[in-house]
């Protein structure tokens, strides 16, 4: 299965319908950060280039089919314009009359941006009318919105199978560096996966100890992990109820002779607030009135040692409260190692997940990574090993 080229498509006066992602954060109307929209000019400005009709979508928020003032796209077509360094029209509708008539309207190189495709019920439930509606706007689809590629809707996956079907550049970039890191990895692979609960990753744990050669566990999840050794962690966030399971996950690791990595030493304190007092102990060494908030300096050296033997990194959560200072310094110091490692070329590290990226921001290590996705769900759900249906519908034989 391979993808169609977007870079050597004749697309010359073809109306080219480009699924993006402009769910960016807003405060008062005002764009507060917009990486996302920066990711989408590399292949508005190709498709320029070529001399295309640019036709935008995108949802915003969750408006659950209903018009909402608060979740329109429209203060973001002025912020696109700047960045793009042309103007950008906006449409009131994303199908339908109004919308073809704006469309009916554009020339060679004309910029056009849909309003919210959430306003539709049928978008969440990829409803094929909706589709059919979307596919009379244009004549070829491309999807630049990885983040958005776990969702089987009407704009991300049910349009691809009408026209023409492309990955834009960002999701081709994306995709890329995905495969690198756990399609066909330069061996040995490792992996840290950090976070509260081990409850909203058991499918990405499952999936990894068969993938990678060792998997560090971070965050709240280890606290489990060591419960299930028999290790007394006082008042950490800990689940008990999925003991069990962890026994589970160890084991298929033994099966695939993966290694896992559990802290050796950890920062505890009574209290989960920024600065509270606070020590550092051996991990049998937990008192009951105390909760495990960090890794500590042994834990982070065994974490280096292993990423400077890793030819490919993946990681996913932070190993500690790295919200709460000082708890973010196991986090800060393992990214600067995995980043200088990195940089250096001496290895592929791969980042993603909204909490991976803060940590990362918060380290200024970000640039150094090799690729770091924003796309939260999706990026989750390709670590657990699954299908992503707005990638498959871009597939052909």
């Amino acid at each position: 299965m391979t993808f169609s080229s977007l870079e050597t498509a004749n697309l010359a006066g073809k109306r080219v319908f480009v699924r993006v992602d402009f769910n960016v954060p807003m405060q008062d109307g005002i764009i507060t950060d917009d990486t996302r929209l920066r990711a989408s000019v590399p292949t508005i400005k190709l498709l320029l280039d070529k001399g295309a009709k640019v036709i935008l979508a995108a949802h915003f928020d969750r408006p659950k089919g209903k018009v909402v003032a608060s979740m329109s796209l429209a203060s973001v077509a002025p912020a696109l314009a700047t960045l793009l360094g042309v103007p950008v029209a906006f449409v009131a509708e994303s199908v339908g009359p109004i919308a073809e008539a704006a469309v009916a309207a554009l020339s060679q190189g004309d910029v056009l941006l849909l309003e919210n495709t959430r306003f539709h019920p049928g978008e969440e439930t990829n409803h094929p009318e909706l589709a059919k509606g979307f596919a009379r706007l244009a004549d070829i689809y491309v999807n630049d919105a990885f983040s958005a590629a776990h969702r089987a809707h009407a704009s991300t996956e049910g349009l691809a199978h009408l026209l023409p079907a492309y990955p834009g550049l960002s999701m081709s970039h994306e995709l890329g560096y995905l495969d690198k890191a756990l399609g066909q990895p330069t061996h040995p692979v490792m992996a840290i996966v950090g976070g509260a609960k081990v409850s909203s990753k058991i499918d990405v744990l499952h999936n990894l100890v068969s993938r990678v050669d060792v998997l560090a566990v971070g965050g709240g999840m280890a606290n489990t992990f060591l419960a299930a050794r028999g290790t007394h962690v006082g008042k950490s966030l800990c689940e008990h109820d999925l003991v069990d399971t962890v026994r589970t996950i160890e084991a298929a690791a033994i099966a695939n002779s993966c290694k896992i990595l559990l802290p050796i030493d950890v920062v505890v304190a009574t209290a989960f607030i920024a600065h509270a007092p606070h020590r550092t102990c051996e991990r049998d060494q937990i008192g009951d009135n105390e909760m495990i908030l960090d890794a500590g300096p042994k834990s982070v050296a065994a974490l280096a040692a292993a990423m400077e033997q890793a030819k490919t990194l993946v990681w996913n959560g932070p190993l500690g409260a790295f919200e709460l200072e000082p708890f973010n310094q196991g986090t800060i110091e393992a990214a600067r190692t995995a980043a200088a490692l990195a940089h250096s070329g001496r290895l592929i590290a791969v980042a993603g997940g909204g909490d991976t990226v803060s940590a990362l921001n918060q380290a200024q290590v970000t640039d150094d990574f090799t690729f770091v996705s924003t796309a939260g769900g999706a990026f989750l759900e390709w670590m657990e090993g699954k299908k992503l249906p707005g990638v498959e519908a871009l597939k052909h034989s």
